[in-house]
């Protein structure tokens, strides 16, 4: 059985027992020391490398300090707090306070403990990334880029972290190195500014916590999470779960495993015969309540009980199936008079629960703005639950097409044998109701052959459900990045997605009736259809504005490698903002790469910018997909590269519009006037062995503040 690794904290919360482990128990390797000071040490850890599984798990037990300190030797020499061997490890973790030299501007940091090519990674479940202190603004880098900043209130007794003198962010799952920019917008003394750093959330409210804290802070505990790997001797009395490791390129990454002692036994199960039979005879609740007046045997893994016929009880043997019986029958009589009952009263009170459903999911709400538009309720029919059920076999798990931050999509098949995508959301509280609403409104203003139909809605169940007109081919990302040989995607193919795209964009922004900003424009949420036409998905975060309207003001949203850098410092989002995140998915095209590189890729650059230098060192050729440099014509590939670059530029006012780009694209797709590429659209010249001068109109990148480097930049 082989899951992903990010559901390992999910089921360690699931497989946790309230009985502890006897203290009789070794949990250690046979022969070796169990404790060092006030910590126990379980396999696969151990005191000494012939204690441990292997050298990322030995443990130096520092007997210089009272009581002796444990020492994880693999990972920065961290001391160990605490281990639980389902899963989880408690570190010191050094933390220092931020430069406060730097005021006013932004500094880029990675945080010291880096868990690369390790069996361990910080906990998203018990961690949480803090900014403790006020007076400045911490942004987390990773996919998706998230920030705090905490207010100033110096007499604040406030212990919960939520906004003043603290504040946290997520951590999101699998990580295993954590960077941050922070910029310092005061100070107090122009010498203490604060810290940022991962810690585990209990430490956070503990109840002598007073926000900012002591300026000496040193240490801090954080939660690891750790699964083990090579596992040959493990406990017969164990059950196991394989999972996908982190891709960091490890030798044990093929086989990292969580095991747990069987039900009736405890125990280490990573030991040979560390998971022991527990005695339930030896508990007392069960002698009262279930064996009462009888007599308890105890067997590998359960217990029986047994009774004298003479003392009035049955045989357990017999018992079970008359208690079996009794109760089917008593249920079967329950049922036939909740039938009648509920035919009885009628169907309206079912339709009551329902109505609560639909009013809570914002029913009313979306009437409201779907009347407002033209023909708005029309166009979005209401399904049932019931419909919906019975479309996707009861959600059935082989239905699943995708899982995403705001939901599942499930492959349904309506009474009427059409395929549609269901998308059923999260559970939707206040704050985000108003995204969901949004994606219908948004949706049921478009028509356009090139985004996603939106068929209708279903409100009267617990979560709210959008279904979709089904897109069979998958995303245009896995189409880039994880090639198939049966269906390629040729140049040709490529130069009509892009165009597509654009033309989609285009209606977005001008064509339809009010102008709608995407704000997520991303190759994962351009899908292909059965003739592999481009579909523009996932419209949460997009937002209508007026004619009038040149920008709106919102928190920062969206995916790191595809964000406009503007849109990021200003927080002010344009349709040029759409323009920049599509010139990254015309360079994914043209390169085969994808948009945020490993944080160990030698450039240290990602996707844009490195595209844009190798654009000023004239060496485009050298980065292009292969299958592109076979296809492409030279004129075609130079002259959809300097559209990219435009679309790219940092300067936002300087970007073309998408009517501009998709006109542009269109009559390089269509092969219009053969001098076009050389007179119109740029400046190069090419000789008859294929050379490339790039325009003398190039960014100008003094201009570029310090912090944009630095978020483009991974180490």
């Amino acid at each position: 059985m082989r899951l992903p690794l990010l559901f390992l904290p999910v089921i360690i919360a699931f497989v946790s027992r309230n009985a502890t482990v006897a203290l009789s128990i070794s949990l250690s390797k046979h022969g070796c020391q169990e404790k060092c000071g006030n910590v126990v040490i379980p396999y696969p850890f151990g005191i000494g490398s012939e204690c441990s599984a292997n050298s990322s798990f030995t443990i130096v037990c520092k007997s210089s300090t009272y009581p002796p300190t444990p020492i994880l030797s693999s990972i920065d020499n961290l001391e160990v707090l605490e281990i639980s061997i389902e899963g989880t490890l408690i570190v010191n973790q050094p933390v220092s306070p931020l430069n406060c030299s730097y005021n006013g501007s932004k500094q880029h940091s990675i945080l010291p403990i880096s868990l690369g090519g390790s069996p361990f990674y910080i906990s998203s479940r018990y961690n949480s990334m803090v900014n403790l202190g006020c007076g400045k603004t911490v942004w987390l880098l990773t996919n998706v880029i998230g920030k705090c900043a905490a207010v100033c209130r110096g007499n604040s007794a406030d212990t919960t972290c939520d906004g003043v003198n603290c504040c946290r962010i997520p951590i999101p799952e699998r990580l295993q190195e954590l960077q941050m920019v922070y910029q310092i917008t005061q100070t107090r003394n122009g010498t203490f500014c604060g810290y940022a750093f991962p810690v585990q959330e209990k430490w956070l409210f503990r109840n002598d916590a007073i926000y900012p804290l002591d300026r000496d802070l040193r240490f801090v505990p954080l939660v690891l999470q750790w699964y083990a790997y090579n596992i040959v001797d493990r406990s017969p009395e164990s059950t196991c779960m394989y999972f996908e490791g982190p891709n960091d390129g490890s030798s044990h990454a093929s086989s990292p495993v969580f095991c747990q002692c069987k039900n009736g036994y405890e125990g280490n199960p990573y030991l040979r015969w560390g998971c022991t039979d527990i005695d339930e005879c030896s508990n007392a609740t069960i002698m009262t309540s279930n064996c009462e007046g009888g007599t308890c045997v105890n067997t590998n893994g359960s217990y029986q009980c047994h009774w004298n016929q003479s003392s009035g009880r049955f045989n357990t043997r017999i018992k079970i199936p008359l208690t079996v019986i009794g109760t089917v029958f008593g249920a079967l009589i329950l049922l036939y008079g909740v039938w009648r009952f509920e035919k009885f009263l009628g169907q309206g009170i079912n339709a009551v629960p329902r109505y609560m459903y639909y009013k809570r999911n914002g029913g009313l709400l979306l009437e409201q703005h779907l009347a407002s538009t033209e023909n708005g309720l029309e166009k979005t029919k209401l399904f049932t639950s019931k419909e919906l059920t019975l479309a996707t076999d009861h959600y059935n798990e082989n239905r699943i097409l995708g899982r995403g931050g705001q939901g599942t999509v499930y492959k349904g098949i309506l009474k009427d044998r059409k395929i549609v995508a269901v998308k059923k959301s999260k559970k939707v509280d206040e704050a985000d109701l108003e995204v969901f609403i949004n994606e219908v409104v948004i949706l049921s203003q478009i028509n356009h052959r090139n985004v996603v139909r939106l068929l209708g809605c279903c409100l009267e169940t617990e979560v709210p459900l959008l279904v979709y007109e089904f897109i069979p081919n998958g995303t245009l990302f896995r189409h880039i990045h994880e090639p198939s040989d049966d269906l390629p995607l040729t140049w040709e193919m490529r130069i009509r997605i892009a165009s597509e795209v654009a033309g989609a964009l285009a209606y977005l922004h001008s064509a339809s009736s009010a102008p709608i900003y995407h704000r997520d424009i991303k190759s994962t949420n351009i899908l292909l259809d059965e003739k592999y036409r481009a579909k523009v998905s996932d419209f949460g975060a997009s937002r209508s504005v007026s004619i009038d309207q040149t920008h709106i003001t919102t928190r920062v949203v969206g995916t790191f490698g595809y964000l406009d850098p503007e849109y990021f410092l200003s927080g002010q989002f344009t349709e040029k903002s759409d323009v920049y995140s599509f010139g990254v998915v015309v360079v994914e095209l043209l390169t085969g790469e994808k948009p945020v590189p490993s944080v160990r890729a030698e450039s240290g650059k990602n996707l844009a910018a490195q595209f844009f230098h190798t654009m000023e060192d004239n060496q485009l050729f050298d980065i292009l997909d292969s299958r592109v440099l076979n296809e492409g014509k030279v004129d075609e590939i130079v002259a959809i590269a300097e559209l990219a670059k435009k679309c790219l530029c940092l300067n936002g006012r300087k970007r073309p519009t998408m009517n501009e780009v998709a006109a542009t694209l269109e009559r390089i797709r269509r092969g219009l006037n053969d001098n076009m590429y050389s007179t119109t659209y740029l400046d190069h010249k090419i000789d008859e062995n294929i050379s490339i001068e790039v325009s003398n109109e190039s960014y100008d990148f003094s201009k570029i503040s310090e912090f944009v480097d630095t978020i483009t930049a991974q180490s």
